[in-house]
């Protein structure tokens, strides 16, 4: 148990006057919540509640764009509540890495909004779907940008809450089967991520991160940071749907709407993923070192049965849900290489930075590929492959842009999941893991096979039945355009993400500047 400290609490609450710039650290989240019940008033105007839910998703994308641009040009920023300084007061601290998330989450959201006005009938609307919505971002917001243990606990519950909401809307019978399953794995991983939260207050007497992070290697000796960072690790995993805890994806995120799906495969995963990159690499990264051969075995087997599962798969909802899972063996397996072998040098930034680029990657291209799964079942009549075909006839602009996101899913140049698998696989090599690298490689070939076979027979193949010709939806067809030209871009163009996603992942390695931003005076 540590020592108490004693700190002088008159000054803890003299907190010097908040700079205007650094509100934007707790902006997005407010914004959230109080849009979020101005549409729940407004339940019973449809029309109207959809204007302003759009309005309020591009103002998320502005509010995120602008603090994104003043974390990259300043540093870390800290928003401290109620005047009461850390480690005592909540603070909301946003570095690079939480703000690029933070950007790209609003972006899939505002995509995932558009997409919805056509999606989401007026029944759903006056069930909540936008107040929902809202909600949801409000959580992944907080969880990107808290920076506080127990406060990244709550804005998981924040979103966990309103994703339960966005999975039974409908209330078809598959969906409250889905719900099931998505909430008592969901639901364990938060009570071990509690359990875990109880023993770092009674082992550090703090739970900000940045405190947590100066005194860890005073601590090591005599708090059990090895069993803290073993139940992170797995409620974590859990959430992110990780090997071998992975089930419960794509027997959920299939059953809900298909925007609400998107939604869930470009955001949810990535915020299991983005905790347990701060707390392993930033909080405990020997810890998380001595865990490498278990990360790396998790990291290789999620790519594997993700990518098996793909190719088994005839509905194409639950096919995408195995690339999510093969997309989070990519990202553990960056974790697994970020500070290089077990009694190596801790603080390499190579898989990190890879990491942190596919988690980018995943969240426009997953939430793109959702959306066209969308559309291939409005054009096509379904989500089954054995029923499929003649979509490449009936549409050419739509099957370049599936074109696309395919390529881009399984890693090809020259668009943007190249990039990462690029930086992983170089990391893996140049720490002596060519099994690991064979991993993600051999990931790579089985979903190329497998987006070959869907591609087959939905697209090239002749259609079974005489097809409709659809009339263009721009509501639908938008926001597809627009994350397929993210993807474009991100792989055409990649040095400007890669230089960000090398300075998140050295911020994390070397949390100094984290440090300054929430104790200016130096660490209590």
């Amino acid at each position: 148990m540590a020592a108490p400290t004693t700190v002088d609490l008159s000054a803890a609450l003299i907190a010097a006057p908040v700079p205007i710039g650094h509100w934007l650290a707790v902006l997005p989240v407010v914004h959230c919540i109080a849009l979020g019940a101005v549409l729940l008033m407004l339940r019973a105007y449809p029309r109207l509640q959809a204007g302003l839910a759009m309005a309020g998703l591009a103002g998320l994308a502005l509010i995120d764009a602008a603090l994104l641009a003043k974390v990259a040009a300043e540093g870390p920023l800290t928003m401290v509540m109620g005047r009461w300084l850390p480690p005592f007061g909540i603070a909301f601290t946003v570095d690079l890495l939480g703000a690029l998330l933070a950007f790209t989450a609003a972006l899939a959201a505002l995509a995932g909004g558009i997409y919805a006005l056509a999606d989401i009938g007026e029944s759903g609307r006056r069930y909540g779907f936008f107040p929902l919505l809202m909600l949801l971002m409000a959580g992944v917001s907080g969880a990107f940008l808290t920076g506080d243990v127990f406060n990244l606990y709550v804005w998981f519950e924040v979103l966990l809450i309103s994703s339960f909401g966005l999975i039974i809307l409908g209330s078809e019978r598959q969906q409250i089967d889905g719900a099931l399953k998505y909430a008592v794995l969901n639901l364990i991983a938060t009570t071990l991520f509690l359990i875990g939260v109880g023993i770092l207050y009674a082992a550090f007497g703090t739970l900000n991160m940045a405190d947590i992070a100066a005194r860890t290697t005073d601590l090591r000796g005599t708090a059990p940071l090895m069993t803290l960072a073993s139940l992170f690790l797995l409620a974590f995993a859990m959430k992110a749907a990780a090997f071998p805890v992975n089930f419960w994806l794509p027997a959920a995120y299939h059953t809900p709407r298909i925007v609400v799906s998107a939604l869930f495969a470009g955001l949810l995963t990535k915020v299991g993923i983005y905790a347990l990159i701060r707390v392993m690499v930033m909080l405990l990264p020997v810890e998380r070192q001595e865990l490498t051969p278990v990360i790396a075995l998790a990291a290789a087997a999620t790519i594997l049965v993700g990518s098996l599962g793909a190719l088994a798969e005839n509905d194409i909802r639950r096919l995408f849900g195995y690339i999510v899972i093969s997309g989070i063996g990519n990202m553990l397996a960056g974790v697994a290489l970020g500070g290089g072998p077990v009694g190596g040098p801790v603080g390499g930034i190579d898989g990190i930075s890879g990491a942190v680029f596919y988690a980018l990657h995943s969240m426009v291209m997953m939430t793109a590929l959702y959306l066209a799964a969308g559309e291939i079942a409005r054009r096509g009549g379904g989500f089954a492959l054995s029923n499929l075909g003649g979509l490449y006839r009936q549409s050419g602009g739509f099957t370049a842009l599936s074109l696309v996101l395919f390529l881009a899913a399984c890693g090809l140049p020259p668009f943007s999941g190249f990039w990462p698998k690029v930086i992983l696989v170089k990391a893996a090599l140049d720490l002596g893991a060519g099994w690991l690298s064979a991993a993600i490689l051999a990931g790579g070939l089985l979903t190329t096979i497998a987006f070959g076979r869907l591609f087959l027979l939905a697209y090239w193949r002749p259609a079974p039945v005489v097809l409709t010709p659809s009339k263009a939806e721009w509501r639908t067809g938008l926001p597809l355009a627009a994350l397929t030209a993210l993807v474009i871009g991100f792989g055409i163009l990649p040095d400007r993400l890669l230089a960000l996603s090398q300075a998140a992942a050295a911020g994390l390695a070397d949390p100094q500047a984290y440090l300054h931003s929430v104790f200016p005076g130096g660490v209590r």
